[in-house]
């Protein structure tokens, strides 16, 4: 369907005002076939995808049709999840900046009673919420509904997933008859079928082609990767596009939680989003989001709709969504507004047959791609360094240091030698170590391989590489032997403990060892992703057999064995002790 200029659509110049400010050129498809026929009453039936526009289709009109001289709810928006109603109020509340007398409210579970009650008390034309938070206001006697003039129903489908049919007749069947209905959903079942039938009076019937809102702006390919290996050709794909900014989706909340630590302690800036996270969390984490102060947020599907962030260069499918549906609300959060984004989808083993069901049944436009090897992931990092480089020479904006070079060049250390060793410490690379900076030859894509830091995380990695020199040594021959070392417990032999030794330092005391295959590694940055604590804060690490003995400061001690414990290490559920509390040296 065409597009027309907003101002073609008979709207007031306090919307078109607001429209402007928020620097929409022109109505999309969904916008320019709804705003016109629901601002003259008529009931409304709007089928469209997820990133289409559907929320201003509906909330202009709400607004336009609000008498701001009646403080009274005449607007009730019900959306399936609480991101949608943050989302949905936000926009609301942007499109009506110009409209005196206006205002709205999101009601929706996880939030304050007290400022939802001032709210409403205050008195509000417009409430956006969930039906179970609605429902419970309604029984409560603070939100009434009797000057009603319009019910929004947005993403109704999901809503009726998500089992709130029940509470959604009752709200239906407790408004006035005269007012104006407004469904919006992705598809149609019959249940939605059911309710259009019941409740709206000769509608509209509008539906945008879901295909033509996605192909153009997003650009799909899925890898075939061992689930093992995921971490390790995520890691690889992020730092061979150079990604800064982008979503990764997984199926579960625990996965949520491994990959952020994980990606943590790789020196990756990520932050996570769940069911189990509290609202105030979600919001602090969200603000932060769009403020890019992280690079990538770790999120479950309760994050696929209804996130309004602009700009991600990439959406990442870590575990293959359960429908096609889903996984068009997943690649949604990019290339919006005409704009080309990236998605990539992980799939192993037998997902390959869901994934080519999908195909069939959206008619996605996915091709296949390769994981890129060490090799080359290298020369992209190089690539990247050298363009940086290039930049800041050709914008002579950095301070000169040529007092310092001509001190090296009397000493007698050429230009060439200078430059290269400047640039071995930028990546990473220690002194006197000239392979630190180096890649490992290319080898299979594994998660217990982790890919070398990049230049603009070298900093935020160095922990494991820290750990590794502080590793336990392994015994000289003469040390081997059984005179001159004792056989601990386990039946090894027993290494002079680096542990116990630094001040201000208490060790605690793991129940995973060299039989798990734990390494340092594994240990600080398991305790890095999820205290969040900085890497300093862990000293020396003894690995034995079947548990490992941890230095860490004295003052963090508790608080990391509060936050470790239940936290699974190599399949093993941690249950952390001080060393000193009759655990095992």
């Amino acid at each position: 369907m065409e597009k027309k200029p907003f101002d073609q659509l008979g709207l007031s110049p306090d919307i078109l005002k607001a429209v402007e400010k928020m620097g929409f050129e022109e109505a999309s498809p969904i916008q320019t076939a709804v705003i016109p026929v629901a601002l003259t009453g008529k009931d409304v039936i709007g089928m469209s995808s997820t990133g289409s526009g559907k929320t201003a289709a509906f909330a202009i009109p709400a607004i336009e049709r609000a008498d701001p001289k009646t403080r009274a709810v005449q607007v009730l928006i019900l959306c399936p999840t609480r991101e949608l109603a943050v989302q949905v109020a936000e926009e609301t509340g942007k499109l009506a900046s110009f409209k005196r007398g206006i205002a709205g409210v999101p009601i929706y579970g996880g939030q304050s009673y007290e400022r939802q009650f001032r709210a409403l008390h205050q008195g509000v034309q417009i409430v956006i919420g969930t039906p179970g938070r609605v429902m419970d206001h309604m029984e409560r006697g603070t939100l009434k509904l009797d000057a009603l003039k319009i019910v929004i129903l947005d993403e109704a489908d999901r809503m009726l997933d998500m089992g709130f049919r029940e509470d959604i007749e009752k709200i239906l069947t407790s408004v006035p008859e005269t007012r104006q209905m407004l469904f919006f959903s992705a598809t149609m079942p019959r249940a939605i079928q059911d309710l259009i039938g019941r409740y709206a009076k000769d509608p509209a019937w509008i539906k945008i082609e879901s295909v033509a809102q996605n192909r153009p702006q997003v650009e799909q390919t899925y890898f075939e990767v061992d689930r093992r290996s995921k971490i390790e050709a995520l890691t690889r794909l992020i730092d061979v596009n150079d990604f800064r900014y982008g979503i990764i989706f997984c199926s579960t909340k625990i996965m949520v939680d491994e990959l952020d630590e994980h990606l943590h302690a790789r020196g990756y800036a990520t932050d996570r989003l769940h069911g189990d996270i509290s609202q105030s969390q979600r919001d602090r984490v969200m603000a932060k989001f769009r403020e890019r102060k992280f690079e990538f947020l770790v999120a479950t599907d309760v994050a696929a709709r209804g996130l309004d962030v602009d700009d991600l260069e990439v959406v990442f499918n870590f575990d293959l969504p359960n429908d096609a549906e889903d996984y068009t609300h997943r690649i949604g959060r990019t290339g919006r507004a005409g704009r080309k984004g990236l998605a990539f989808t992980f799939v192993s083993g037998q997902e390959i047959y869901k994934l080519q069901s999908m195909v069939r049944w959206a008619r996605l436009d996915i091709r296949r791609g390769r994981i890129p090897s060490l090799d080359e992931v290298e020369e992209a990092r190089t690539s990247v360094f050298f363009d940086k480089i290039r930049a800041t020479l050709d914008d002579k904006k950095f301070k000169p240091h040529d007092r310092m070079i001509d001190r090296l060049l009397d000493q007698g250390y050429v230009s060439t030698d200078i430059c290269s060793a400047l640039i071995h410490l930028l990546q990473g690379g220690a002194p006197g170590n000239p392979t630190a900076a180096t890649p490992a030859a290319a080898a299979p894509v594994t998660d217990a391989a982790p890919a070398p830091a990049s230049p603009a995380r070298a900093e935020a990695k160095s922990a494991p590489a820290w750990v590794k020199s502080r590793a336990v040594p392994k015994p000289a021959a003469d040390d081997a032997s059984p005179s001159a070392e004792p056989v601990d417990g386990e039946g090894e032999p027993e290494v002079r403990p680096r542990t116990g030794r630094d001040p201000g330092k208490a060790t605690l005391f793991f129940n995973v060892g060299r039989k798990e295959l734990v390494t340092p590694a594994d240990l600080v940055g398991k305790i890095a992703g999820v205290t969040r604590l900085p890497a300093g804060v862990v000293g020396a690490i003894d690995i034995h057999q079947r548990h490992s003995l941890v230095d860490v400061d004295a003052h963090e001690a508790d608080f990391i064995l509060k936050k470790i414990a239940g936290i699974r290490i190599k399949g093993v559920t941690i249950a952390p002790a001080r060393a000193t509390d009759g655990a095992p040296r």
